[in-house]
């Protein structure tokens, strides 16, 4: 999914959790901090998070990182209703292609 355009009127929220230093969190940050060279250099987060909020300046996009937390994205829609997928494990490639979809249901 493409995010340089303006997302659904409806959406409220998006809250991405993660773990600074889990495995199964890589494909949502930065690969700096691993030896590993088979992780993308190029994450989700900071590949993503300015494009968003360029084009949706007023949307709350929230990074919540934590010891042990397992990967996902929650997204809130108005009247309540809240989605999210997990993202476990997952390269950058599949972190966008999972939040895309979670982002136009």
């Amino acid at each position: 999914m493409s995010f340089a355009k303006a997302l659904s009127p409806a959406l409220r929220e998006i809250r991405i959790l993660c773990s600074q230093t889990g495995p199964a969190s890589a494909g949502t940050r930065p690969a700096i901090l691993y030896s590993d060279p088979t992780i993308s250099s190029r994450q989700f987060i900071v590949s993503k998070y300015p494009v968003i909020k360029q084009h949706n300046p007023d949307l709350p996009v929230l990074v919540r990182e934590a010891a042990g937390t397992p990967a996902r994205v929650f997204a809130r829609f108005e009247r309540g209703v809240e989605k999210h997928v997990e993202l476990d494990n997952l390269s950058a490639a599949d972190v966008e292609a999972k939040v895309g979809q979670l982002l136009s249901s």
